[in-house]
Formats: structure tokens, sequence, C-alpha cells
């Protein structure tokens, strides 16, 4: 966590932890990777109400672009893990009962659809709004270094 080193934490947080926070996540691992950001990015991802499972036309939705989600597993995200995150990024659906006056960091709110029961079109577009997103934010981290 930021706490315990010089990097940077990014939390990437949603209700269920099945569609938008794990494409985001996935395209913020392959940033960190192509950027080679290992040792200064950690990243979190996490729901406050966690489903069984990414659901299925998101992970279809990141197959179409090289990125394969089927194996995670959504997860509970921990108030210790938001504490610590120097930015806590949600995505617009309804994460009020965590409470971001005890989040250590920044908060964001990016106020995307969810793709759950969406035509593939759909999903695809706020998977490209996802990754640009993503992009933009670690453009944003790297040159405030």
């Amino acid at each position: 966590m930021a706490s315990e080193s010089d990097g940077t934490t990014v939390a990437f947080v949603c209700v269920q932890n099945a569609g938008r926070s794990q494409m985001a996540a996935a395209f913020a691992r392959r940033e960190v990777r192509e950027r080679g950001l290992d040792s200064e990015i950690e990243l979190v991802t996490g729901g406050t109400r966690p489903a069984d499972h990414v659901h299925e036309e998101v992970v279809e939705a990141m197959r179409d672009v090289g990125i394969e989600i089927g194996e995670r597993t959504p997860r509970a995200v921990t108030f210790e893990e938001l504490s610590g995150s120097d930015y806590v990024v949600t995505m617009g659906c309804s994460a009020e009962d965590v409470c971001p006056a005890g989040w250590g960091g920044e908060n964001r709110d990016w106020g995307l659809d969810d793709p759950d029961g969406k035509s593939p079109e759909e999903v695809a577009a706020i998977r490209e709004e996802i990754g640009a997103r993503v992009d933009d934010l670690f453009d944003e981290l790297e040159s405030s270094r």
C-alpha cells in the first residue's frame, strides 16, 4: 500500500466488482506492465458487495481486445485498502456504503454505465471509455513523478 512504500496505490472500486472495475483493473495492469511501472504502482480492485463471477459480456468484450479476465474472481475491497490508496476510482455505481471520508487519497468517480446485460456494442463502448480513462490516468501519474 501507499503507506508502506514510496509507490502509488490506485484502487478501482464498484459494488459487484464484476464489470467496470474489473475492466479498469485489467487495463491498469497492462499499463503498469507496458510502462515498466511494476515497482512504482500497486493496483487494488474490489467491490462493496462482490458478485460470484465477472459478467460474461465483460469477459467477452475484454477478449476482443486481447485481455483475458475470465479467471478473475470479484472480491470485497477492505477499508484498509481504500484508506491506504492514493487514488480511489469508483465507476459510477452506488458505492454509498463505503464512506469516502475515510479514504486516504483522492476520490474520482468515472460515472460509467453498468455493462451487465448490455449488448456487445454497448459493452464495447463502455470498455473503450474505460481504456481511455485508464490511459489518461496513467499519463497523469507518470507526469507527476
